[in-house]
């Protein structure tokens, strides 16, 4: 019984040196394995991006708020000399 299975799956069997391709719209042709392989590699660059992007905004944004209270301390820290004026007006 499991010859005829194997007699009439023969048909069906891939070679090994089976390759799928695929062709772009210049007529070149590529395996899509290869395309596969490396659209992984990119996303797996791309995720290492977004990491380290989103690591260096949150350190951007920490010494923002830094600045933003030095500054704050620094205007709070400023007493302008008041003057005296209600003696004083316009007319003689």
């Amino acid at each position: 019984m499991f010859k005829w299975f194997d007699n009439f799956m023969k048909s069906y069997r891939v070679p090994e040196n089976y390759k799928i391709t695929v062709t772009d719209e210049k007529g070149n042709e590529h395996c899509l394995v290869g395309l596969c392989s490396s659209l992984a590699k990119e996303v797996v660059k791309l995720e290492e991006r977004i990491t380290k992007l989103e690591a260096e905004n949150i350190e951007l944004t920490n010494c923002l708020y830094e600045v933003e209270n030095r500054l704050q301390s620094q205007i709070d820290s400023i007493h302008p000399v008041t003057y005296n004026l209600n003696n004083y007006s316009l007319d003689k």
